[in-house]
């Protein structure tokens, strides 16, 4: 279904106003979709609230392995937040447009949250290595002030990036038509909508995804592959599968996130597909920021506890 752009621009020579596509002319498919998306949202809200609410109020775990699993259920709200809301108002409504200034502040967010996620999961490999392979030294080296150093850059890289990114995206003109065929302002479909050559902002796209996405993930498989080689030579079962367990919801979380990000932003252009990134985005936006909780909590007995202790505070 096409938007008439005169609704959203205010002269024939940029766009001063976007529509988000719609997912589908049937509205019974809508609202299950906004349904289910509705009932993530909550959970992902709840779960990530609750950790990060535990994590705090418990001094067991105020060591670097939960400091940064701190930062990260507050990332994650903060990343649903950035997109979900306009995404269930689409779907419920014919109130799909969005201003320019408003695709700028949403767009930023989404990146900041995002570059942040990439760089933070990276440290949280680190913290693992210098816990299994460097016990004797972990203390000191991952001192609280190392760690607090380790989330400032990672937060401080998201906002750098997502400045730089957004202020080169809407230095382009955009000339219509103006509907995005996505359910948030995300990059490459709005590169499809700017005039004249768009080379360059493709190739910046690319690089900062190589950079961000690429460089913490090769960080956080060395830092694997070393934990690997160490926990094989380990003489004791059960000092492997401490070992192990203490980084399996680590990895799962890494495989998921950087999976559908990774398809999404370092793929040739030619392939990129409304559906499929559609399909991505909502995986990494949703589902991802859903599950982490749950992987968290499910694996491991200490934030099982802390939840415990909480919500009986709660409940008292």
């Amino acid at each position: 279904m096409n938007v008439n752009c005169s609704l959203w621009q205010e002269n024939t020579f940029s766009v001063k106003r976007f529509a988000f596509a719609k997912f589908s002319e049937d509205p019974r498919e809508c609202f299950l979709l906004f349904t289910l998306v509705l009932f993530m949202f909550l959970a992902s809200l709840t779960g990530n609230a609750l950790i990060a609410l535990a994590i705090c109020t418990s001094p067991a775990l105020h060591t670097p392995m939960y400091f940064f699993l701190a930062n990260l259920s507050l990332l994650e709200i903060g990343y649903t937040c950035s997109v979900i809301p306009k995404m269930l108002q689409s779907l419920m409504t014919e109130a799909r447009g969005i201003s320019r200034q408003g695709c700028t502040t949403q767009m930023f967010f989404f990146i900041f949250f995002g570059i942040t996620e990439c760089c933070l999961l990276a440290a949280m490999a680190f913290d693992r290595y210098m816990a299994i392979c460097s016990p004797l030294h972990y203390a000191t080296r991952m001192s609280r002030g190392v760690c607090a150093h380790l989330a400032m850059v990672s937060w401080g890289m998201g906002c750098i990036v997502g400045l730089g990114q957004t202020n080169f995206i809407f230095s382009l003109d955009f000339c219509g038509p103006c509907e995005i065929d996505h359910f948030f302002c995300d990059l490459p479909p709005l590169l499809t909508l700017a005039c004249g050559d768009t080379s360059h902002n493709e190739a910046a796209v690319f690089v900062a995804a190589v950079l961000c996405i690429f460089s913490p993930f090769l960080l956080i498989i060395s830092s694997y592959v070393r934990i690997l080689i160490v926990v094989l030579v380990m003489p004791s079962p059960e000092g492997r599968h401490k070992a192990l367990s203490t980084c399996s919801s680590h990895l799962l979380v890494v495989t998921l996130f950087y999976g559908s990000t990774s398809a999404t932003y370092l793929r040739p252009k030619g392939s990129h597909s409304p559906g499929t990134d559609k399909l991505l985005a909502l995986f990494y936006t949703v589902v991802t920021s859903t599950l982490n909780p749950i992987i968290y909590s499910l694996r491991n007995k200490e934030v099982k506890a802390a939840l415990r202790r909480t919500l009986g505070l709660r409940k008292s």
